[in-house]
Formats: C-alpha cells, structure tokens, sequence
C-alpha cells in the first residue's frame, strides 16, 4: 500500500524483534537507549526531582533569568549586584529539574497475540526500552497491560530496578483466543487505568487499535486527564500484507465470529483499501487531539523504531 512501507530489515541493525524468544533487551540496545530522553509536550508537575530540566523556573543551580521584585517574593533571590547597578530590585530565576510520570500500557487482548514476529512480543519490547529511557533519567516509570494484570505492576524510578520491570513483561500473556471473559476490551481497560490513577503525565498506549468497539471512547479518556498521549500502533507483516489466498474461513481470535471468503487479488485490493482507510482516520482522529500516533511494523528492529522512528515523531529525543 502507498502509505505504509514497513523498513526493510538491515542485516547492520540489533534486529531484536526478529527473535520471540530471546531476551527484551540486547546489553548492545541499553547503551543506545541510555542516550535517550523521553519527551513531554506539556508541563507537569513530578513528585520528586529528577535529570530533566523543567519549562518551570524553580531553585536549582543553574540560572535561568531575571523577573522584577514583586512584595511577598523570597528575598534571598534578589539579585543585590544588580541592584547596586541600577537601583532596581530583580529577582534571579533558575532551571528546575523535575521528574516525569512515565506510563506504557500494553494491549494484550486476543489480537495482540499474532504476527511474526509477535505483536505482544513487539509490544513488550518497546515497553520495557521506552521504561529503561525513564528510568535512566530518572522519571517514574509504570509499564502495565491494559485489564486487571495491570493493577499488580510496579512503579519504578531507577534503572537498577529494571529488573522488576523485565519481570513484569515476562509473565503478560495475551487474552486466550475466543475467551469473551479474559478479553479486555481498550475501552475497558483503560477505564481501569484511569479510575485507578491520580497522577498526570506522558502515557504511550502500545495497541493494534483492533477492537470492535473503536478505540476512539479509549483515547478520549485519556486525553481527559490532560496528559500526553502517544499511541504505538503495533501491525504485523501479515496484516499489512496478507500472504492469503484461496478459499478460507476466517474466525475472530476475540469473540469467535467466523466468516467463509474466497481471497483472490480483487479481494485482497479491497482489503488494502480498508487497511489504508483505517490507518489514515486512525491518523487524523489523533492529530485533530493533540495525539502522536506512531505506526510500527513488527517486522522492523526495535533499535530503528527506537533511534529513528520514535525520535523523528518527537517521542523520544
């Protein structure tokens, strides 16, 4: 299709994605992703300090600008040098440095688990590498699946916990295929974040937007809570482009609707037209809110996602 084309894999690049079973994160991707930092469009305020410098003039030791005195200001930061200059009173401004509230939340209903390599694979990996960013900037950091299993994630604020985060990825699993019970839906699932949590800040949603109910009531919770909202928008090779032909009959891993086709070429042209029909109203839904939306093809190396792609699209700098 015109406006997707997957990155060829470059036998140069850690090609981590290309390995189900391996570990989340090569030794050789955690250096490149030490040099990272994650972005914030808005300003929040964080709990505690942290390696950013912050858009809000704070107390640190690095100085920022003058302001005029005004009565009730902290006499201490007058600058009394300049004072003596010109015989008026300002007040020194420093840099302060804050923390950010990081958070991915994974789908990891029934759809997630397909593709080669896996899409929840995928997802876990960006998770975990977009979390080791946070953490080595010192942000909180809460990586947790969309649904109950995330009610037991760790938050975390140093890259020395790591380790519990990777623990974490470990055990998700995705929905079992046709079991409407374990099933969450986006909807659901991020209702349950948001009435679990109080805090603001910058939130990834690593989804592939499949789920019969829209995405779109999703987002808008989110965006609700006035925080920064990226969506990384997993596909796999075999949904961009599907290797089908022949009769088949095709069944919804999520509710077990099933349905009798003939693929030939006409029908796989229409198949391209609706796939591009979604992913450009996916595009334009978020862009009209203030949302990224970030396309990632399974078949492309986490480190290129990461260094190149996420970075272009301003997630990451």
């Amino acid at each position: 299709m015109s406006n997707v084309t997957p990155a060829a894999a470059d036998p140069s690049a850690t090609s981590v994605a290309s390995n189900d079973s391996g570990p989340l994160l090569t030794p050789a991707l955690l250096q490149r992703l030490e040099r990272l930092e994650l972005v914030s469009r808005k300003i929040f305020r964080g709990r505690m300090k942290g390696e950013r410098i912050s858009r809000r003039k704070g107390q640190s030791v690095e100085f920022a600008d003058f302001r005029n005195y005004v009565p009730g200001d902290d006499l201490r930061l007058i600058d009394w040098n300049l004072y003596a200059r010109l015989d008026q009173l300002f007040l020194k401004l420093f840099q302060e440095e804050e923390d950010l509230h990081f958070y991915a939340l994974i789908d990891t209903s029934a759809s997630m688990n397909f593709g080669t390599p896996n899409k929840l694979r995928v997802a876990k990996q960006l998770a975990a590498a977009l979390g080791y960013v946070g953490l080595c900037r010192g942000d909180r950091v809460s990586v947790q699946a969309l649904g109950p299993a995330g009610r037991s994630a760790p938050v975390v604020r140093s890259r020395a916990a790591l380790w519990k985060l990777l623990k974490y990825l470990d055990g998700l699993d995705a929905a079992p295929n046709q079991d409407v019970d374990a099933n969450v839906s986006l909807h659901d699932g991020v209702k349950d974040f948001v009435l679990r949590g109080t805090s603001t800040g910058v939130v990834v949603l690593i989804t592939d937007l499949m789920d019969k109910a829209g995405y779109e009531s999703a987002l808008r919770m989110l965006i609700g809570r006035q925080m920064d909202v990226f969506v990384l928008h997993v596909l796999s090779q075999e949904e961009l482009d599907p290797p089908l032909r022949g009769d088949r009959r095709l069944i919804d891993v999520e509710d077990g609707d099933a349905a009798e086709i003939t693929v030939n070429q006409h029908v796989i042209d229409r198949y391209q037209e609706t796939l591009k029909a979604f992913l450009h109203q996916a595009r334009q839904y978020c862009a009209q809110r203030s949302v990224m939306h970030v396309l990632v093809p399974t078949d492309t190396p986490i480190e290129t996602v990461m260094t190149k792609y996420l970075r272009s699209r301003g997630v990451v700098r």
